[in-house]
C-alpha cells in the first residue's frame, strides 16, 4: 500500500518578527522579472500600497533597502533589487532548496513502508 502522508514546511527569516518568506520572496521575484513594484503585485492579487509595505517593513528590520525605485519619466518608471536585495532572494532560494531536500529525504528514509494507522 502506498504512504498517504506528504510532508509540507514552510521557513521564513526572522529579527524583531518576521522579515522573509515565501511572500515576500515570491513579491521581489516578481520585481526582478518585471522591473515593476505595481506589476508584482498585481500579478499576486495584491495592491500596491501592500506591497510597498511588506518592502518597507522587511528593509526597516533587515537594515537595508532592498528595492531601489525610479519615478516615471521619458524612460519611465521601475523598480529593481539593490545588490543586498538580490543577494538576500538567492541565499534564500539556496537555502530553501537545501531545507527542502533534507526535509523530503528524510521523510522517505523515516516514512518508507509505514503504511499508517
Amino acid at each position: 500500500m502506498k504512504n498517504r502522508f506528504h510532508v509540507r514546511h514552510k521557513i521564513w527569516l526572522e529579527n524583531d518578527g518576521v522579515i522573509f518568506g515565501d511572500g515576500l520572496f515570491v513579491l521581489l521575484s516578481n520585481v526582478t522579472r518585471f522591473g515593476s513594484i505595481s506589476q508584482a503585485a498585481r500579478e499576486m492579487g495584491m495592491s500596491y500600497r501592500a506591497a510597498w509595505g511588506k518592502i518597507k517593513v522587511a528593509e526597516r528590520r533587515c537594515g537595508v533597502p532592498l528595492v531601489l525605485t525610479q519615478v516615471g519619466g521619458e524612460m519611465g518608471g521601475g523598480a529593481r533589487l539593490t545588490p543586498e536585495g538580490e543577494e538576500l532572494l538567492e541565499k534564500f532560494y539556496r537555502m530553501r532548496q537545501e531545507v527542502d531536500k533534507f526535509i523530503l529525504n528524510s521523510f522517505k528514509e523515516i516514512f518508507e513502508g509505514w503504511t499508517g494507522p
